[in-house]
């Protein structure tokens, strides 16, 4: 059986569960040597929160945002439908405005939440669309039909609202968002007799689940908002996704704990029960329905809920060291989660699908598969690595032997990539190096580690590298405790040719304009070692400080020689910087947007209109409207914004002033974006994510920098709100208030071509209002200076 697929039987049902256990321990299947694995081809596709549905030999991604796409391999993916904000003639509905205007309105939105689809015994597909007001749980949760899994969908109307006053779903109680539920994050399956069900929820109070009529679509009368399973006192809890394993007999809920952005800590974590109704348990024993925050602490307290539940996969990095091979910091996910999982009926083997976003990369998010297997205890271990086609067959002991980078997953919810770390299997089955431990092979591939004094079961299992793009060795497995272990084999050069790679990899970026201080690596890849030398250091030091010439004095140079050692090897690298003397701040640039683009300051070519993102082209000219603060305003509405001139403002020193007028507010929606790179970068955003509460906030990545004001700005009404970054202090002002002032603030623009824009980024939602009078300054603002801007 597929996930999706409607059961025949429930005799079809448990034959299909017997064929999948036949096929993950047949021995003599396994005993046979594989066959050489192919290089994976990936194209990969964003689909917030997917729910996973087959039509055919297509397998489809339905999430949030009106987002679709579809593969036959669960490799290469193809983008069928994207955002609302990038496209709202949206293929799925004939006109999705109109059909669901009920759901807008309830929710008071303009955008969908995480989309379920299920087909029903009739062959039609059922869409659970729902959509969320977003800083509270007014809801509404409907069901549409279609025919074709692409298309188009008939609305049949709301079946689930929350958020409401003085009544709810539940007859003779007034909603009450610490115990009832928030009707978001469906999904539909089919138990082990053949019945449907809809489990459902998002913070607020909990998770919960519904009988629903499988000839209609809708839930049976007379249950209210069904029977709850975990959750309450709106404790981050979300995406519910139930799987029947009929080897196992169990139910199993998966669950995302945290939040969902790059500060949320987002995590996958499991329980299972006997009966589809529950009491589902975790590994512990513990009753997932007692598992709620404290109400006696702040909103959303993580730390009550985080010891509860198996935790399969968070926040983690597999991490690349100066050398090593593939490019960046190294492997790894933030903030994976909201999952669904897929079967596949030839197989049987099985694999979870969720969205993953990236380090280093802030809110860009896509689809990740990664394939799933039982363990001995009966819990899902989730493969270290992306699924490449791979195969668990015979795992011999010279697979295992050799040095690897081992993950410890935890318990805690937290926005901290757990890191691997350096251990080496050994022949004699000992585990050394930051831990200690033992490993054996229990099984063609089953294995049983102890570490710590801890034991873990898991698998052994192919993985391809991305780093060397080769195939390589990966293990996972759970603890009795809950907590997950993952690894992947790696190889470490030494002597000359390590010393040789770092020597290839190691760069200082562009030194011809030098302002702020460098990094210099002292380590890399096998132990690597590296030591500096500078021809003066009054100039650029050799732990990297840099002196800048005074205002009038001519620009700095200076020679770093960078030493590299290994096992008796040795090489050198050399660097010409060249430290830029201190110019006085000014106006870089200002924009009053009376009818046109253009930089009063007449320093720079007129401003440019883009499209949903920073680079972008354009559907058309920029738009104004005549009621701005002085004159008239730049109007963005939602799907557009503008790309300001390149090179704007470098250095470490600056400020930016402007007046807005937001008419919506879309968590991390940038307001004013400036970037090196898409993992440096600066952005005033109206709306901030949980950590701030969703005030506005000035924010930088991939350093993570929050500057929360703990203020919101109105709908309708113009705001002034400006920020002023001087050599990592950092102060945003609302209304001429200062209303944030820190330290330790990101070089983001330090080099040269940065990119600028009003309204968007690479990765979000555009800003949707006006903007009014901005102006860019080369130099620190004194407060003085802001009050003055902010006067209207």
């Amino acid at each position: 059986m597929t996930r999706r697929a409607r059961p025949r039987t429930a005799l079809a049902l448990t034959t299909a569960g017997l064929l999948v256990a036949g096929a993950l321990s047949a021995g003599p299947a396994w005993a046979q040597p594989p066959a050489p694995l192919p290089a994976p081809v990936f194209d990969d596709v964003t689909v917030h929160d997917p729910s996973i549905v087959t039509s055919g030999e297509d397998i489809w991604a339905f999430g949030s945002h009106g987002a679709s796409a579809h593969t036959s391999d669960l490799m290469s993916w193809q983008q069928y439908t994207t955002d609302l904000s990038q496209e709202p003639d949206n293929a799925l509905f004939d006109d999705i405005y109109t059909e669901l205007a009920e759901t807008f309105e309830w929710a008071r939105t303009s955008t969908l939440w995480a989309a379920d689809v299920i087909q029903l015994p009739d062959g039609r597909y059922a869409m659970y669309y729902n959509a969320c007001e977003g800083s509270s749980p007014r809801s509404a949760l409907g069901l549409a039909t279609s025919d074709t899994v692409d298309g188009p969908y008939e609305n049949h109307g709301v079946l689930l609202k929350s958020g409401m006053e003085g009544e709810s779903e539940n007859p003779g109680e007034v909603y009450d968002a610490r115990r009832h539920p928030n009707t978001v994050d469906p999904d539909a399956f089919y138990d082990a007799d053949g019945k449907l069900w809809m489990v459902y929820g998002s913070y607020s109070g909990g998770i919960f689940l519904l009988e629903m009529d499988a000839a209609t679509g809708a839930p049976l009368p007379g249950q209210g908002y069904g029977t709850h399973l975990v959750g309450g006192n709106h404790s981050r809890i979300e995406a519910p996704t139930i799987q029947y394993d009929a080897e196992t007999g169990y139910y199993y809920l998966y669950l995302s704990f945290g939040g969902l952005g790059v500060t949320g800590g987002y995590d996958v974590r499991v329980a299972r029960s006997k009966s589809v109704t529950g009491p589902y348990l975790d590994a512990q024993g513990n009753d997932m329905r007692e598992v709620k925050a404290d109400p006696s602490l702040p909103l959303f307290d993580d730390v009550t809920i985080e010891p509860y539940g198996v935790k399969l996969m968070g926040g983690h990095l597999f991490g690349r060291e100066l050398g090593d091979p593939g490019t960046g910091a190294g492997i790894g996910y933030v903030s994976p989660g909201h999952t669904s999982w897929y079967r596949d009926p030839g197989t049987g083997r099985m694999f979870m699908v969720f969205h993953a976003r990236f380090p280093g990369t802030g809110e860009l998010h896509e689809v990740r598969v990664h394939q799933m297997w039982m363990n001995a205890d009966g819990w899902p271990v989730v493969s270290p690595m992306r699924y490449a086609g791979e195969t668990a067959g015979k795992v011999k002991r010279d697979d295992v032997v050799g040095t690897w980078q081992l993950v410890d997953m935890g318990k805690d919810i937290t926005a901290t990539a757990a890191e691997a770390s350096d251990v080496s299997f050994g022949k004699t089955g000992r585990i050394t190096g930051s831990v200690d431990g033992d490993w054996k092979l229990t099984g063609q591939h089953t294995a049983t580690l102890t570490v710590g004094g801890v034991v873990y079961r898991g698998v052994f299992a192919p993985v391809w590298d991305p780093d060397v793009e080769a195939w390589s060795t990966g293990f996972t497995a759970v603890s009795e405790g809950g907590v997950t272990l993952w690894g992947r084999k790696s190889v470490e050069p030494a002597g000359a040719a390590a010393v040789d790679a770092v020597a290839a990899d190691l760069s200082l970026g562009d030194t011809s304009g030098v302002t702020v201080d460098l990094v210099l690596p002292t380590s890399g890849t096998g132990g690597t070692t590296i030591t500096w030398a500078t021809s003066d250091a009054g100039t650029v030091d050799v732990d990297g400080t840099v002196t800048r010439p005074d205002i009038g004095e001519p620009d700095a140079h200076a020679t770093l020689t960078a030493t590299i050692e290994n096992g008796g090897a040795e090489a050198s690298v050399t660097f010409d910087v060249v430290v830029l003397a201190r110019t006085p701040g000014a106006l870089a640039g200002a924009w009053a947007f009376d009818g046109s683009l253009a930089d009063a300051a007449g320093a720079f070519a007129d401003a440019v209109p883009t499209g949903a993102r920073v680079d972008a082209p354009a559907a058309g000219p920029a738009t104004f409207v005549a009621d701005g603060i002085d004159g008239g305003a730049l109007h963005l509405d939602g799907t557009a914004g503008v790309r300001l001139p390149d090179g704007l403002l470098q250095g470490s020193s600056y400020s930016v002033s402007l007046w807005l007028r937001p008419e919506a507010l879309t968590s991390y929606t940038t307001a004013f974006f400036g970037a090196a790179s898409p993992t440096s970068w600066v952005s005033l955003v109206p709306r901030g994510h949980d950590g701030v509460g969703g005030s506005t906030m000035l924010w930088s990545g991939a350093q993570w920098y929050d500057a929360g004001t703990g203020r919101s700005l109105p709908l309708g009404e113009w705001s002034h709100v400006a920020f002023v970054v001087d050599s990592g202090a950092a102060s945003v002002y609302i209304d001429g208030e200062l209303r944030f002032q820190g330290t330790g603030f990101p070089d983001a623009l330090s080099g040269p071509g940065n990119v600028f824009a009003l309204g968007v980024n690479w990765w979000d939602t555009p800003f949707r209002g006006d903007v009014d009078e901005l102006s860019v300054w080369s130099s620190a603002l004194a407060p003085d200076d802001v009050a003055q801007l902010a006067a209207p």
